[in-house]
């Protein structure tokens, strides 16, 4: 351990400083606001200086970030976004119109921020985690020294207790509602619901894709609780599908303050449409309530314009790879749908590595369908699903539908990428999917040949 994480002096380093935040992770996740409550406190409440765009869902909340951060620079804005979990850096998860947070800006506010965390793990509330650390980290450098328009946050873990919750936001958005993170949010779709609602304040607009109508109740309920106006997809605003490309598509808008014709974006699948469609009434409530110049132009060539890493990515054309993060059975569904109407390809390989806490036979039931091979491997994360396991359920499943799939069990997952490459052919596609944790791997191997690092 270095000096500075021994508490003998400042750190150094931006390396130092993220050591010093990672090696909080074994503190795992605390659900509860105690700790923020108290860190904002002794900061001097930075929070209450900056105007939030909350987001949370179960799938879409990164894609729907950065849809609205892309659009609010193209308005001429500065916009800060606070995103998890990160794919390649630490820096990634904390940004400046696209740009990670500087290393000496990193240096600077771990060394302030680094006494107090201590302080208040002295007392019965117990360590600050990694994940709040990181979001108080995200508010100082937005409050003292980016000083954005707009900020656009992304939730953690549900809602109501997640750090991000900290904040009041001038505009609220939950995406979706799925099963995911059960062992936490709850055992039922109607619990994650209103932990993923708790995230709305009292006067504060709402928007949301949720469209089950027993979790649509509940975000509505909540919405009149707090007495604010609630814009829901299929009700207040609505999105046509017009035309489907790789790399382009196209759609019609349709809100109460207004209508949008051939809306163009470059995220695949007709799940992007939709993260879209949310992403364009959120801006039209900010236009509305707040005054954002908002012209067409602009929306159209932010929307054109926006990338997302790890979703839907072709990462190498000689064999071609995909990466894509969908990694519950929700996601999974959105990731099928796209394989079967935007892609073309003779045989398809699917390599895929799983935390132990999701629910693997529902995403593999999407899934196995359309693959010819299946490799099923382990992220380098401590959560990881064994991969025998997944193999036990990959047959249960190709045995329930009666399928014919080839299935190869290989743990190290650098082997299995080796596997699925040799494997594909020239006509072929080759999809890696499941959780984040391995896709970050994937993808800094592929384009760096270097390890990523690890992080929530």
């Amino acid at each position: 351990m270095s000096k500075a994480a021994a508490g003998l002096a400042p750190f150094q380093s931006g390396e130092e400083a993220v050591d010093w935040i990672v090696k909080l992770v074994p503190f795992g996740i605390k659900p509860g606001l105690n700790r923020m409550e108290l860190l904002m406190e002794k900061l001097d409440h930075p929070e209450r200086r900056l105007k939030f765009i909350h987001v949370a869902g179960t799938n879409g909340k990164g894609s729907t970030c950065a849809y609205l951060s892309r659009v609010i620079h193209e308005c001429g804005y500065d916009v800060g976004m606070f995103t998890s979990p990160y794919l390649e850096r630490y820096t990634n998860r904390i940004s400046l119109n696209g740009q990670d947070i500087e290393e000496n800006h990193l240096i600077n506010l771990v060394n302030q921020l680094k006494p107090i965390v201590e302080e208040i793990a002295e007392t019965e509330l117990g360590s600050p985690t990694m994940f709040e650390v990181s979001t108080v980290l995200a508010i100082l450098y937005f409050a003292r020294v980016a000083f954005p328009d707009f900020v656009v946050w992304e939730t953690g873990l549900g809602g109501r207790l997640d750090s991000t919750n900290i904040v009041t936001p001038i505009v609220s958005v939950i995406t979706n509602i799925g099963h995911d993170h059960m062992d936490i949010l709850g055992d039922t779709l109607e619990q994650i619901a209103a932990e993923k609602a708790g995230i709305i304040k009292a006067g504060v607009p709402v928007i949301t894709a949720v469209e089950q109508p027993e979790l649509l109740a509940i975000i509505e309920q909540a919405a009149k609780s707090k007495q604010t106006t609630l814009y829901s997809l299929g009700r207040q605003f609505r999105y046509e599908p017009l035309s489907y490309e790789l790399d382009k598509q196209s759609f019609h808008f349709s809100g109460p303050f207004r209508e949008l014709k051939g809306v163009p974006v470059a995220l695949n699948g007709e799940h992007q449409l939709k993260n879209a469609a949310v992403a364009i009434m959120t801006l039209e409530v900010l236009r509305q309530y707040y005054a954002l110049i908002l012209d067409d132009e602009h929306l159209y060539k932010g929307l054109s314009e926006t990338k997302w890493p790890g979703r839907l990515e072709l990462v190498s054309r000689s064999p071609r790879i995909l990466l894509d993060g969908a990694h519950n059975p929700e996601g999974a569904e959105t990731l099928a749908a796209a394989l079967k109407h935007i892609y073309r390809y003779k045989k398809l390989h699917f390599m895929m590595g799983m935390l132990s806490t999701k629910n693997h036979t529902g995403y593999l039931r999407h899934i196995l369908p359309l693959a010819d091979r299946l490799i099923l491997t382990e992220p380098n994360f401590h959560k990881k699903a064994d991969a025998s396991k997944l193999a036990e359920a990959a047959h249960k499943v190709i045995r329930e539908l009666g399928l014919k799939v080839e299935v190869l069990i290989e743990p190290d997952w650098k082997q299995a990428l080796e596997t699925l490459k040799s494997g594909t052919e020239q006509d072929d596609l080759a999809v890696v999917s499941g959780t984040l944790y391995l896709i970050s791997d994937v993808r800094s191997w592929v384009y760096y040949q270097t390890d990523s690092e690890k992080g929530w």
